[in-house]
């Protein structure tokens, strides 16, 4: 397995960087050419977990995939100040000013999810499309949940990656078991490769402190920006996220895998990228429209 993935990331890779930006850098890749298409990674990855895209979308597309700040082998600030939406949605701001791009396509899964969506509102001109893919946990009972993330990221600070033990197999990962033991794996192992100071801080300063998908309401109102929202119907922490932005964001359509969990990218890529893949050419051939008033009930016009 490892040998093959090696052998596809020397074929498909054509640079791979680092960028000083505002006092971070982060490590990017650039493959194909064309109308840029970012990705932006979960808690659980980094950029090597977009493989599947990255060869397929490369055939299409301009493809930069990035390693967040507190992720190998970009930089890991050793304080939780440097650590939070704000200051993730500027890494990317910066990153795609450094590569000199104008407009992109910008796709996030989960914690990534997050960081599109809000870059899209902070920076509607540079956001030609935004795929939004199993965001929101902790959204629906926010309190929680920042307390939950404090505590498992001091864990973490004291007992290293291993403090995550159980997340691998959480109930939104068992359908990926399952599913491709042998892609679960690697994506364990990828896990605990990580950084503990950096996952810590981004667990507490990030994840955990960020405003719920609730909140956002009445900017989401606004967003102009086609939107294509992706859950898996077994990811249950992000099922009323991804119906509220559905129904909240003017130019969104929602996808759902079926017998799906949390890590769509990796556990269905074919369905995934190719759900993708029609929504941009939509994007591209202007037939991805609004979805116009909303009925308040029933199934009849509200002139009926």
């Amino acid at each position: 397995l490892h040998k093959e993935y090696r052998r596809q990331r020397q074929m498909c890779i054509r640079d791979r960087s680092k960028a000083e930006l505002e006092g971070i850098t982060l490590n990017y890749e650039e493959n194909g050419s064309g109308f840029p298409l970012i990705f932006c990674h979960e808690f659980g990855q980094n950029a090597e977990g977009w493989e599947h895209q990255v060869k397929f979308f490369s055939k299409y597309y301009r493809v930069i995939t990035y390693s967040a700040r507190g992720y190998p082998p970009s930089d890991i600030p050793d304080n939780l100040q440097a650590y939070s939406q704000d200051i993730v949605v500027a890494d990317l701001y910066h990153l795609i000013t450094h590569l000199g791009i104008d407009q992109a396509y910008i796709c996030g899964l989960s914690m990534g999810g997050s960081v599109a969506l809000n870059f899209g509102l902070k920076h509607p001109d540079i956001s030609k499309a935004l795929i939004i893919a199993g965001t929101g946990s902790g959204s629906t009972n926010p309190d929680n949940f920042k307390q939950e993330t404090a505590r498992f990221a001091a864990k973490l600070r004291e007992q290293g990656m291993s403090a995550l033990k159980n997340y691998s197999v959480g109930p939104v990962r068992m359908q990926f078991k399952n599913k491709h033991p042998d892609r679960w794996k690697l994506f364990q192992q990828r896990l605990y490769a990580n950084s503990p100071i950096g996952s810590s801080y981004t667990l507490e300063g990030f994840i955990g402190s960020r405003p719920s998908i609730f909140s956002l309401e009445e900017s989401l109102q606004k967003m102009l920006c086609p939107t294509l929202i992706i859950i898996g119907d077994e990811d249950e922490p992000c099922v009323e996220p991804a119906l509220f932005l559905k129904r909240t964001i003017p130019m969104a359509g929602l996808a759902v895998l079926p017998q799906t969990g949390h890590t769509l990218n990796v556990e269905e890529p074919e369905k995934f990228n190719n759900l993708i893949l029609d929504f941009l050419q939509a994007v591209e051939n202007q037939t991805w429209l609004s979805q116009g008033p909303r009925l308040k009930s029933g199934f009849l016009s509200n002139e009926d």
